[in-house]
């Protein structure tokens, strides 16, 4: 019976809702007749049939383990799954602390002007200190280092309190998260009363929904009871009081300032509440509370239920920042102007659509269209609609594994990606989720992992979601980023910046104490233009590479050819950089295998796109060319077999270092994946085979440990050692790991957790967006190469676990513009057709194989198609 319920109701939700008050009255009728109730031991009504969704039987408690994300980009909320009491946190994409709004004159973290000899003296005396070293390090550079000043964190923007008026005791609880749809969804039976609440985030309208109706028992008053909305701050621990307004008899207005009730930046949001069938013209008041004198001013919506059926309420906030205004020509200000203008004029377009159902609709489009209509997944997982998501996580188990949990965990990072990155910033160490006026490592852009791993699976699994982290580099890391190359480096062409990074532009060394392993990090752009190049390789979009990429990159290379200076430690005659800190490791030295790996990519990237970009500096082109042939290369294997972190040889075998920076060219680049012996070899030493360096990484990755060690216990760095073992083509250890990671950090909203044991956990995204990229590692592999000479080799299913021996995907990226549909049974693979896009213009030579041997190969061009069926 209970089957048949929940087949009426699926049907109808996948619907777009068109028959919900009929179905619920149908549903009413027939448990009624049967005596039947809707057990919570299953799926609530609406629930996807795929499976794709996250439930429970429970409200939230704890934001970081509980709350279910809604967003668009610009506009984040949380949500508890609340009953007659919703309080939904809420947040804006640029709504920080700190930066000029606090202090004018913040100059992101830089030293002055008048400091630029002074750092060039300092430069070269640590250089020299550490050339002479014998041990080829220094205790510490601080002099290079800036207080931060008003550096600032990403804010929480306050609580939207929704009440409903009903009374009695409460069953048929069920809160979902639907993303097939994008959807979260709370039901609940009150009285007579079945009540259903609706909160999406609208990219295609800029804003959110909450949405709240009523059915009934037949023959019952079937309108819903009075509600109220109000706006709290109290709960936002940090955030200064508003001002909250009415503006006409159904708006909401709350503007306030991030740092003080007067100062910082200025954020607004407004809240339009629509009852479409209420018999009373007056349903709707917007009430101004009196308040003690000197306070802010205060008010709430009520609504009167009388007759009406539904009810709903828009909400769309937007701060005075502007991306627009971080250089030079605007003073670095960042300052745009006030929101409100644009806000109503947004808000109007949003409220006023003819019916709910209209604005539903063009969510439900836009968010299939980013999300699913390009790309789908299929691990052979089955659906267990019998067990909410909380019960399965808390039921997996480290290799035993859960294909629907890990399928669950895989959606579940494209849809936080798909989010909070298409806004006009990119998703932050949070995305856009953030509870509290400060919050852990101010939510901010790490670099030297953090943002990149928040990226993996976007070009991979056709999710187009990266321009605003395009547009971020170009706007905030630029302007000011040529200033700290002049200033800090002596360097007068290109731009840098270092590992941490607000939305102001702070592209200084980040002093705190002896700082070095946490900010000495100017390969931090080097990292980033990986993406720029990944970009193009896989869309072959030229418009976009001229315009936007390749000014990008060429800038980052400019910086780092006039950074490579002879070493004069070992004096081989090759280049390196110097001083250098692998990511967070202590020592300070020469030859970090990390920065030298990275820089070599990036000269193979300004090779393989000069001749797209239209650029007509040869002479850079040659220049790029010259020093990659000269400098190290960043592979040497060690006294123990380890491929080493640093030049002067520093590692130790018990080293479980949550970073593998030293083995970046593992995964995600290609410095060690696509190995050439040919054009790899560094200074005076020996001509290493690819196998013994891919054994060396092994050694290295092995000695790392599993990613809990004694200073993290986060699931980003086990994300990362899956990734890097599937790239070893090791199926039991990429899956150990990526089960590890799951089990461990995991939480019961599937939120990955840094502290998973603290009972008010800190939620970190990176290892939520990284999961998808370890995944589909293990699925294809068809890493970057250092030519477009050299032949790109897809392999199929390298490190295919047993759990997932049947499955298929559709939609899937490759470089050289090449899309992949592929399905798999028993492990192996049935059928593989690759497509290449119109586009492409270009000749890659493309290699296919499975089970180490190479099964076929073909030549890209504009809409080749090339289908294998014999492995």
């Amino acid at each position: 019976m209970e089957v048949f319920i929940h087949s009426v109701l699926a049907l109808s939700f996948e619907c777009a809702n068109r028959a919900w008050f009929l179905v619920m009255w149908l549903v009413h009728t027939f448990l009624a007749l049967t005596n039947l109730v809707v057990l919570t031991s299953s799926a609530p009504p609406g629930f996807p049939s795929s499976g794709n969704g996250l439930w429970y039987t429970a409200p939230g408690k704890v934001w970081s383990k509980d709350y279910l994300p809604v967003g668009n980009g610009y506009l984040g909320a949380m949500l508890p799954g609340g009953t007659t009491t919703e309080t939904t946190q809420l947040n804006i994409e640029s709504l920080w602390s700190g930066g000029p709004f606090e202090d004018p004159s913040y100059n992101g973290g830089n030293k002055q002007p008048s400091e630029q000899a002074e750092m060039a003296r300092a430069m070269q005396q640590i250089r020299q200190t550490i050339f002479q070293s014998p041990i080829g390090d220094i205790d510490n550079i601080e002099e290079l280092a800036t207080d931060a000043g008003a550096y600032g964190s990403f804010a929480g923007a306050g609580y939207l309190v929704s009440n409903v008026q009903a009374t009695g005791a409460i069953s048929n609880y069920a809160r979902w998260l639907d993303m097939e749809q994008g959807l979260a969804r709370t039901i609940w039976t009150q009285g007579k009363n079945t009540f259903l609440r609706t909160t999406f985030c609208s990219h295609a309208n800029k804003a959110c929904f909450e949405h709240l109706t009523t059915t009934s028992a037949p023959r019952t008053n079937t309108s819903l009871p009075g509600l109220s909305y109000a706006f709290s701050s109290t709960t936002e621990i940090g955030l200064p009081a508003p001002n909250i307004t009415c503006v006409g008899s159904d708006t909401l207005s709350v503007r306030g300032h991030v740092t003080t009730p007067t100062s910082g930046m200025l954020y607004e949001l407004l809240f339009r509440i629509v009852v479409p069938w209420s018999t009373d013209s007056h349903a709707i008041q917007c009430i101004q509370y009196p308040v003690p004198f000197g306070s802010p001013p205060n008010a709430t919506v009520q609504v009167k239920g009388n007759g009406a059926r539904e009810a709903w309420i828009t909400w769309v906030g937007n701060t005075d920042y502007s991306i627009e205004a971080g250089d030079e020509a605007h003073q670095f200000s960042f300052r745009g102007n006030d929101p409100h203008e644009g806000l109503v004029t947004l808000l109007s377009s949003s409220s006023s659509k003819p019916t709910f159902q209209t604005v539903l609709e063009e969510h439900i489009s836009s968010y299939r269209a980013l999300l699913h209509d390009p790309f789908t997944l299929d691990l052979g997982q089955k659906p267990d609609l019998s067990v909410p998501t909380n019960k399965l996580l808390s039921q997996y188990r480290i290799d035993e594994g859960n294909a629907y949990l890990e399928w669950l965990t895989f959606s579940f990072g494209r849809y936080l990606l798909a989010s909070s990155a298409p806004g006009t910033l990119p998703a932050n160490l949070q995305g856009i989720w953030a509870d509290g006026w400060a919050n852990p490592w101010g939510a901010v852009y790490h670099s030297n992992i953090n943002i990149q791993m928040n990226y993996w699976s976007a070009e991979m699994t056709n999710l187009d979601v990266s321009q605003s982290l395009f547009n971020y580099f170009e706007k905030t890391w630029v302007p000011r980023g040529e200033y700290t190359a002049r200033v800090l480096y002596n360097i007068s062409r290109g731009w840098v910046t270092h590992n941490e990074m607000n939305i102001f532009g702070h592209t200084g060394m980040k002093a705190l104490g002896n700082s070095a392993q946490w900010a000495n990090y100017p390969e931090a752009n080097v990292w980033m233009m990986i993406h720029i190049w990944d970009h193009f390789d896989y869309t072959g979009d030229v418009a976009w590479w001229r315009a936007q990429g390749w000014p990008l990159l060429k800038g980052a290379a400019q910086f780092h050819l006039d950074k490579l200076i002879p070493d004069l430690h070992f004096n081989d005659s090759t280049l390196v950089v110097n001083p250098c800190n692998s990511p967070e490791q202590a020592p300070i030295t020469l030859g970090c295998a990390h920065a030298q790996q990275m820089i070599w990519q990036l000269f193979n990237a300004v090779e393989k796109g000069f001749a797209a970009s239209g650029d007509p500096d040869t002479a850079f082109l040659e220049e790029v060319r010259t020093k990659r042939a000269q400098m190290d290369k960043g592979l040497h294997i060690g006294s123990w077999g380890q491929l080493q972190e640093w030049k002067v040889e520093k590692d130790s075998p018990t080293d479980t270092h949550r970073h593998l920076s030293h083995l970046i060219g593992l995964y995600p680049g290609y410095a060690i994946a696509s190995y050439d012996p040919s054009l790899q070899m560094s200074g005076s030493g020996r001509n290493q085979s690819r196998d013994e360096i891919l054994k060396a990484a092994s050694i290295s990755l092995l000695h790392r440990g599993n990613g809990t060690g004694s200073d993290a216990d986060s699931g980003w760095e086990k994300a990362w050692r899956a990734a890097a073992w599937a790239q070893l083509g090791d199926t039991d250890m990429f899956y150990h790991e990526l089960t590890y990671c799951l089990f461990e950090n995991f939480g019961p909203n599937l939120f990955s957790l840094y502290n998973p044991f603290d009972p008010n956990p800190i939620f970190q995204i990176d290892a939520n967006l990284a999961y998808p990229g370890a995944v589909m590692n293990a699925i294809i592999q068809a890493p970057d190469v250092p030519s477009f000479d050299t032949p790109l080799t897809v392999t199929l299913l390298p490190t295919l676990p047993e759990q997932w021996s049947k499955g298929s995907i559709k939609g899937a990226r490759l470089r050289a513009g090449v899309r992949l549909d592929m399905d798999w049974s028993e492990g192996k693979p049935n059928t593989a057709t690759f497509k290449v896009d119109k586009s492409v213009r270009e000749s890659r030579n493309v290699r296919v194989v499975y089970n180490a041997k190479v099964v076929g190969s073909f030549v890209t061009g504009s809409g080749v198609i090339k289908s294998f069926s014999s492995f």
